[in-house]
């Protein structure tokens, strides 16, 4: 997959900031007490700055394996580190008291052992704090896969299955870290998101889940696919009164306390 485009990304920052900020806000830590915290997948540096304001004392570290959202980020927030990092082998040389993973977990396969491995990973009473989409059967999503099984993007694209992770569900994921957590908390929403055309829909999700489908195509394959979709995804979100698009963004929550 080609690397990421922080000026797409970021084109909805606010939209895609607003759950960064409700996870944290449910992360109980004492900030003149947390000396290391860690923002997996950090991206353009958009949650980091939320951490750097936060714990302000605090040693703030952001990992990403694009190199292009590591350049953003370092120009955004000059005080904090930024590394270059495989969530899938990850490991800290110095145990964080918060990992955040915003967004990003969905893209890392084998959440069975990941998130053991992580809530491990943390100081004894550390936190970790996990955001992800759960739009997979969304129409957004559901699209995507319906286009790319068709003439004549198909054999282009090929398996497609494999592009993002399956998620365990609320249940799946309490009953994973319920034995290994101080204090668990486990929750999932549906953000609305008032969008003016189709066309901004799928500029959205351009900048995520649509991506690995787009850049296995051609270039005019690509202008085909996305034409297709964007009609698909004018039928599936109608106009409303106010004569925009509601775009419903189901995503899922996670924060888990280690045992002291």
């Amino acid at each position: 997959m080609l690397d990421w485009n922080p000026a797409l990304y970021s084109r909805f920052e606010d939209e895609r900031t607003r759950p960064a900020r409700d996870l944290l806000a449910r992360v109980v830590l004492d900030a003149a007490a947390v000396q290391n915290v860690v923002d997996l997948g950090c991206g353009p540096g958009n949650s980091t700055e939320l951490l750097v304001e936060r714990f302000r004392q605090a040693r703030v570290t952001g990992t990403d394996n694009s190199e292009a959202m590591l350049a953003s980020a370092r120009e955004r927030l000059p005080q904090a580190r930024f590394e270059l990092s495989d969530i899938a082998t990850w490991a800290p040389q110095t145990a964080p008291d918060l990992i955040y993973a915003n967004a990003a977990l969905q893209w890392v396969p084998a959440h069975e052992t990941l998130l053991p491995r992580l809530l491990n990973a943390l100081a004894p009473g550390g936190v970790l704090a996990i955001q992800m989409p759960d739009n997979r059967d969304e129409p957004t999503h559901r699209l995507m896969r319906e286009v790319a099984a068709e003439a004549p993007w198909a054999e282009a694209i090929g398996d497609f299955s494999r592009f993002r992770t399956e998620l365990l569900g609320l249940d799946g994921y309490y009953n994973l870290l319920a034995p290994l957590a101080a204090h668990l908390d486990v929750w999932r929403t549906a953000y609305q998101h008032p969008m003016d055309t189709p066309r901004a829909i799928v500029d959205w999700v351009r900048g995520t889940g649509l991506k690995p489908f787009v850049d296995r195509l051609p270039a005019d394959l690509q202008a085909s696919y996305l034409a297709e979709y964007e009609r698909r995804v004018g039928i599936a979100y109608p106009a409303r009164t106010d004569g925009r698009r509601l775009l419903a963004f189901p995503r899922l929550f996670i924060v888990a306390q280690r045992k002291p």
